[in-house]
């Protein structure tokens, strides 16, 4: 089999320390090989006083490469041993101007960025492959862009024996409003896309991350720029504790005839 390895394929700087800082670290900490891909630069995120892409203070290229120092900061965190960074331009939010731009990562053709990524799975050959479901989590451009060339650059190679989508229930969303209402109130700019949840039965795989909750919280802490303030950060740490304490998906692709539901990525994988 070789060395267990574990690919996540992410969108912007900070969406591994949001959606799968849990198996990052965990699955590091028990000596799993972590590659962590993230596709665009993230220059349309927030700038200096949470300024917005076409404010005075704005500045997308500073803000990159800002953005990308957070990012290595957070995969040190997180135990993520490789991190492949693929540089396409951020889109932005939904319904922006921005999302017209030829260099958009919306934008990018499928098949240049799935040929790109498969070169990668070849390079590192995970066992397992995680990135988001077909809307991306909340319908963010660039999270659907990902999740297309992700199923695009797998139909290249025979090399991932199990492929999962991230996916928050919905008690988690119950929860994360509450957390939300009472540490973020009348709050105003904060960096928090709408909390989705998934109904428990479409849930095939539950992953205990109660153990590496702080190194989690230090992820989220190291995109300062674009996380500060948040309800993520101000919660108290038993109350972050209890919120986090799993990570859920749903898988979507197995080779190894592992019966579900699970608590394992890898399940069916170890020897």
């Amino acid at each position: 089999m070789g060395e267990l390895t574990l690919m996540a394929v992410h969108a912007h700087p900070d969406d591994e320390a949001i959606s799968t800082p849990g198996v990052l670290a965990r699955y590091s900490l028990e000596g799993v090989r972590t590659v962590l891909v993230t596709c665009t630069d993230g220059a349309l995120g927030f700038g200096p006083g949470r300024s917005n892409p076409g404010d005075p203070a704005h500045d997308p290229v500073s803000l990159a490469v800002l953005r990308r120092a957070e990012l290595e900061r957070s995969c040190a965190h997180l135990g993520v041993r490789h991190l492949e960074v693929l540089g396409y331009h951020d889109s932005g939010m939904a319904g922006w101007d921005a999302n017209r731009h030829p260099d958009a990562f919306c934008n990018a053709p499928i098949e240049e960025v799935a040929d790109r990524l498969a070169s990668l799975i070849e390079r590192y050959r995970p066992h397992v492959l995680v990135t988001y479901d077909s809307d991306g989590g909340y319908g963010h451009p660039d999270h659907i862009r990902t999740h297309s060339v992700t199923m695009a650059a797998l139909e290249r190679t025979e090399v991932v024996s199990k492929v999962y989508l991230t996916a928050r229930t919905e008690g988690f969303r119950r929860r994360m409003h509450a957390a939300r209402a009472a540490f973020t109130p009348g709050r105003v700019g904060v960096s928090a896309p709408p909390v989705m949840g998934m109904s428990d039965d479409r849930i095939t795989t539950r992953v205990d991350t109660s153990m590496v909750a702080d190194r989690h919280r230090a992820a989220l802490a190291a995109h300062d720029s674009q996380l500060s303030g948040t309800h993520w950060l101000r919660m108290p740490a038993d109350i972050f504790n209890t919120l986090f304490d799993e990570e859920t998906f749903i898988r979507c692709a197995d080779c190894t005839g592992s019966p579900v539901p699970e608590d394992d990525l890898f399940a069916g994988l170890r020897g």
